[in-house]
């Protein structure tokens, strides 16, 4: 398998714990992020350039295989991220049959942020390749929030909520 990875190095583990680390989140610091959203597209490579170029994800880590991408991580400059890859047609699943993979356009994710105007602006520009869903607005529970489809038809919210704390 012919693999390349676009930006960032890998490095693996040099042991592997025996037991899991206690989370080290302090009021101050947040976890590091355990939910991936993932997506499958007919043009990955396309998706990828949408995503970092216009809605701001940074290319993290992207993994060829045969002029198809095999994986790839964007991460989301204020914590998380996405994991995507490209769909090959034909098949019920996806590329290896597995039942895993999800069909291009499916996601909708909600991503939290601090520059919710600046972001909205962006993306509702002629020429952007976003389909405003739903305009940026106030809401009743305190976030300020909008909503975009990208060019595979996944769903986008943008917004400044950010959950409700844990008891």
């Amino acid at each position: 398998m012919n693999t390349t990875q676009s930006t960032a190095q890998s490095t693996a583990p040099t042991s592997t714990p025996t037991t899991a680390p206690a989370p080290t989140s302090t009021p101050t610091t947040a976890p590091a992020p355990t939910v991936w959203p993932t997506t499958m597209a007919h043009d990955a490579p396309a998706l990828i350039d949408f995503l970092v170029n216009e809605v701001g994800f940074l290319r993290t880590a992207v993994y060829e295989d045969g002029g198809k991408v095999a994986h790839a991580q964007l991460d989301w400059p204020e914590g998380g991220g996405i994991m995507l890859g490209s769909y090959a047609p034909g098949t019920p699943d996806g590329p290896d049959g597995s039942e895993w993979h999800v069909r291009p356009g499916t996601l909708g994710a909600y991503i939290v942020t601090d520059r919710v105007d600046e972001l909205y602006a962006r993306l509702s520009a002629p020429g952007s390749g976003a389909k405003v869903l739903r305009e940026i607005a106030d809401q009743p529970y305190g976030s300020r929030e909008f909503s975009i489809a990208d060019p595979e038809g996944n769903r986008w919210s943008f917004g400044t909520y950010r959950g409700e704390p844990r008891a």
